[in-house]
């Protein structure tokens, strides 16, 4: 018995040296030192490791050491934090979130079951997100940025492409044999990782905050521009685009319904080829007017005030980076995502470039927050139906996106939730849920009734939550995790992205807001 209290007692020792070791070092390589020794670093490196294996040891002793029969299946459960301990730094998965976060897609755990998805399959989605609807609003960003708002087509993509590599990058870590190892499994989880120890669940906050801000958004966009197109298309009727707003989102009504996307996912590809379509007729109508096309309009002055919501509109239409740490978790093969990340932005920005180009030298001064609304009223009804059928048929994945997020953050988070869950014992939605539910529906076309203004909450979304999780956040990230390892040059470029995406964006933001003041007072008077 006395032999058995010493080892405890060195055990606990070492223990202790080690985690102190590792919180000296930990203090300074949070203030951007490297560690002292090559002890101190290892002791950082395997503190964890040791007070994991020690108290789970320590527990298997006791019970041992009291002979108890069955061995494991005597034990008591280890305690919670020790069960979803998670090695990346992040913050412990709650018990109801843990099997979505570590069987979910996208996540290494356990997630060689699951069928996983080519470079061209992982590209065609990228596209999907990059080369969307919203491209429509770009001849307007032109019509107030001139040359330079090409150049930041190009910029943005560059950029986008960056920052979503780095991201991906800080879900990898280097394991005790020198072999890089993916140790996280999605945003939430890296800035999680990024505010440990002290706030472990700050990171993941903020990030779900920026997530529902800009998915919301993107429902309130489509409500706002299906009841702009079709107040467009059929001027002659007596029907304002308020009232269109609202018949369109009657339509959406039957979203809160929803318990999977099976049935939405199958318009997808569909809605996909009918844009291509929609975006290859309205380049053919432009350039069969290519002699009219006036060249001398497209100028570097740039409209001060309306500029900075120009970048919101660029930044917005290339917002992709919350959903790549599941993206490439699904790939066959991981080591092909920058390949697949460079060819889909070279094609976003060229084609994004020639589309708003070609689209601002036909209608000039003329061009509106909406292109298509610049056609003939003959092609202009047909491709304007089109576009909201699609919109329509866009709408259930952000919504559902949405609601999925604040559920888990909100209501499925166990002991830690704010709310009772959504969900009773056999599955079913509660009522009070579904009334949740409608309630967004109803808010997103509160919204698009009060602020009918696509281009400029486009703007406001990009500037907001577009830089935030394009631009800001990625290069922190990158710095905070990965200090140690990087060169001074991709130091250089994360600070020079985070300072001129945060000039852009603070910008952007009020300039926007600016704007939606003077069009709401413009509407009142009216």
């Amino acid at each position: 018995m006395t032999t058995l209290l010493r080892s405890k007692l060195t055990n606990v020792a070492t223990s202790v040296s080690n985690k102190s070791q590792a919180k000296v070092s930990g203090m300074f390589a949070r203030m951007g030192f490297q560690a002292a020794t090559d002890e101190e670093a290892v002791g950082f490196a395997h503190c964890d490791d040791l007070d994991f294996e020690h108290r789970q040891g320590l527990q298997m002793d006791i019970l041992k050491a009291e002979g108890e029969p069955g061995g494991d299946e005597g034990a008591e459960p280890p305690v919670e934090g020790d069960i979803h301990y998670q090695r990346g730094g992040g913050a412990p998965l709650p018990p109801s979130a843990s099997k979505d976060q570590a069987l979910g897609a996208g996540g290494e755990f356990g997630g060689q079951d699951k069928p996983k998805i080519t470079a061209w399959e992982a590209g065609w989605n990228v596209t999907n997100a990059i080369q969307g609807m919203f491209v429509l609003g770009l001849p307007y960003a032109i019509l107030h940025g001139g040359y330079l708002g090409l150049f930041l087509i190009i910029f943005a993509a560059v950029v986008c492409c960056y920052t979503g590599k780095i991201l991906i990058a800080c879900l990898y870590e280097e394991n005790e044999d020198g072999e890089v190892v993916r140790v996280r499994d999605s945003y939430v989880a890296i800035a999680n990782a990024c505010c440990a120890p002290r706030f472990p669940t700050l990171g993941g906050r903020v990030v779900n905050v920026a997530q529902i801000i800009e998915l919301v958004m993107t429902c309130i966009l489509y409500v706002v521009v299906s009841g702009n197109l079709m107040y467009n298309s059929f001027p002659g009727l007596p029907v304002s685009q308020k009232s269109w707003s609202i018949i369109a989102t009657a339509v959406l009504l039957p979203c809160a319904f929803l318990k999977n996307l099976k049935a939405v996912s199958k318009f997808s590809l569909l809605c996909t080829l009918a844009h291509f379509v929609i975006n290859i007729l309205v380049i053919a109508y432009c350039l069969s007017r290519a002699r009219d096309w006036a060249w001398e309009k497209v100028k570097f002055y740039i409209d001060v005030k309306k500029f900075p919501i120009s970048i919101g509109i660029i930044v917005f239409s290339y917002t992709s980076q919350i959903f790549l740490p599941s993206l490439e978790g699904n790939m066959q093969r991981p080591s092909e995502f920058h390949c697949m990340m460079n060819w889909t932005h070279i094609a976003a920005c060229v084609l994004k470039g020639l589309f708003a180009l070609v689209a601002y030298l036909t209608w000039a001064d003329d061009t509106k927050e909406v292109i298509t609304d610049n056609l003939p009223g003959s092609i202009r009804a047909v491709v304007n139906i089109f576009l909201v059928a699609k919109a329509l048929l866009s709408y259930p994945l952000p919504f559902f996106a949405a609601v999925e997020v604040l559920e888990k953050s909100l209501f499925q988070e166990g002991a830690r939730a704010f709310f009772p869950a959504c969900y009773g014992g056999d599955g079913r939605l509660k009522s009070w849920g579904l009334t949740l539910r409608c309630a967004l529906v109803v808010f997103t076309l509160l919204m698009a009734i009060y602020v009918p203004h696509f281009a400029l909450l486009m703007g406001l979304t990009g500037s907001l939550t577009g830089a935030g999780l394009c631009f800001l956040l990625p290069s922190l990230f990158h710095l905070r995790l990965l200090w140690r390892k990087l060169l001074w040059h991709q130091v250089f470029f994360d600070v020079a992205i985070f300072v001129i995406g945060g000039i852009c964006s603070v910008s952007g933001f009020v300039h926007s807001l600016e704007g939606l003041i003077e069009a709401y007072r413009t509407n009142a008077e009216d």
